[in-house]
């Protein structure tokens, strides 16, 4: 009897002690996440989790939370590469102030930018270069396939997503024919995004000589191993003499849609010249983070013979940088804007420094305007992204609902001058989370085709009104203030 009737006092010390245990490890992370000083909604949302979520917050908080900037993960310092191109940085930023370096008046104007993306990532300015506007994915594919086909020497790709479906397979059966025809591929896949690329699939390419890496692999136990921080971005390098960068992963919705959205609205970019040169050492760069395999071959960086001038300058951004590179470039581009700015973007979960910008310059009675998509693929991030709606409006900036599909091109474009095409949507994740690259160009045939694009599609848009949008119902408003809090955690 005396034996039995210890046994729930022996429990009861048991939850009391893993209760302690408990409450002490939270409130020692809740500390910790405080003192990371990082953005004040992502750190409210993780001190709720680590709370309302007992047990799950704290394993969903190493899994995908802790702060691996800070922590670097991974530094290009060192990188021969990366010095090199330090060393022409510094030069340039003095060689700008030159008054006939840059002719055209109105890009002089944006020259803030670019000394910005010299100073935090480096991203060389480049002149001498052909540029290609791909909208969609018939285009972008058609002239992936076509530049694939031409490769003689060597073929690097990168990306976030590889579906094995149509245009997947396609593109595999491209790179095994090339492969075994001598051409050096090398292939970078995030581990996450392409969880459900086959064995097979994969292995194939490997069997015909591609050598391919994943990217930050998670494996179980060491799922913590930064699930959260993915490689988003999307690079092609043919012979180094032509790249490809955008929002377009190797996916048939791009070309097809899905059962739930029949049509993708996309921006990819082509690229000839010098910028090449960019993308090919950012591909490299993250070779060595995969592979622990230097490449500097001379053949990899061919001397152009473009003599077309656009300017771009190819940034990338991440947590292996010391810099948010392209929230700020977007910040400056934003804050020293003078006619207009227009944005199309898939997830717009902003950071305050970006609300506040966009905000201030509408009110200022600059025309601003933004393309949010009608439906989207992600139910969080399409609720975050109408908690913001309303304060735009309050403040003139006018939103626009994509009506004809999904709208997943991360597109801004600034006074006829300045745009910015690539991977970064204009969220926390993309700001502080992800590996991404952008092409940021300063030319006005080039602004002015993607504005006329821009306006195109607004025809396939309703602008969402301000009255009638602050009359939608408590639900409404306490799904989306929800979504808002969390959203930037996934």
């Amino acid at each position: 009897m005396n034996y039995l009737s210890s046994i729930p006092e022996t429990w009861s010390t048991v939850f009391f002690v893993l209760n302690v245990i408990y409450l002490t490890t939270a409130i020692l992370v809740a500390i910790s996440v405080i003192l990371d000083n990082r953005n004040p909604t992502k750190t409210i949302a993780w001190v709720v989790v680590l709370f309302v979520l007992p047990i799950l917050g704290l394993i969903f908080y190493f899994l995908v939370g802790k702060n691996y900037r800070k922590e670097k993960i991974f530094s290009r310092k060192g990188l021969k590469d990366f010095e090199r191109i330090r060393n022409l940085s510094d030069n340039q930023i003095i060689e700008l102030q030159e008054r006939d370096y840059i002719e055209n008046e109105k890009i002089r104007e944006k020259l803030p930018i670019i000394s910005l993306l010299l100073r935090n990532s480096k991203a060389l300015l480049t002149t001498r270069n052909r540029v290609e506007i791909l909208n969609n994915g018939d285009n972008t594919f058609s002239s992936i396939i076509s530049e694939l086909k031409r490769a003689k020497d060597h073929i690097h790709l990168e990306y976030y997503i590889i579906d094995n479906d149509n245009i997947g397979n396609e593109i595999r059966e491209l790179l095994i024919s090339k492969a075994k025809e001598g051409v050096k591929v090398r292939l970078i896949y995030d581990d996450v995004g392409c969880w459900k690329l086959g064995r097979k699939f994969l292995g194939s390419l490997e069997k015909a000589g591609v050598e391919l890496y994943p990217f930050m692999p998670v494996r179980i136990p060491f799922l913590a191993n930064r699930i959260n921080y993915r490689n988003h971005r999307k690079i092609i390098v043919v012979d180094g003499r032509v790249g490809f960068v955008g929002g377009i992963n190797i996916a048939d919705r791009y070309i097809f849609g899905t059962r739930d959205i029949p049509f993708w609205r996309d921006t990819h970019m082509k690229i000839e010249g010098e910028a090449v040169k960019s993308l090919q050492v950012v591909f490299l760069i993250d070779w060595y983070f995969v592979s622990g395999k230097i490449v500097s071959n001379a053949s990899y960086f061919p001397k152009t013979r473009i003599r077309n001038r656009q300017l771009v300058q190819i940034t990338a951004s991440g947590p292996d940088s010391d810099w948010s590179s392209i929230m700020q470039a977007y910040f400056s581009a934003i804050s020293t804007s003078r006619e207009y700015i227009y944005i199309a973007v898939p997830y717009f979960i902003p950071n305050d420094s970006i609300l506040t910008a966009l905000k201030t310059v509408a009110l200022s009675g600059i025309d601003v305007r933004i393309i949010i998509p009608g439906k989207s693929d992600s139910f969080l991030a399409f609720n975050g992204t109408m908690s913001y709606v309303e304060e735009l409006l309050e403040a003139g900036v006018r939103v626009y609902s994509y009506q004809k599909g999904f709208i997943h091109s991360k597109l801004i474009m600034v006074d006829d001058v300045f745009a910015s095409v690539g991977t970064a949507n204009m969220d926390i994740r993309s700001f502080d989370d992800n590996f991404e690259i952008n092409a940021l160009v300063y030319d006005e045939l080039l602004c002015l085709e993607l504005k006329d694009s821009f306006l195109e599609d607004l025809g396939s848009c309703i602008e969402i009104d301000f009255e009638q949008f602050s009359r939608r119902g408590f639900r409404r408003k306490f799904i989306e203030s929800f979504a808002r809090i969390f959203s930037p955690l996934l």
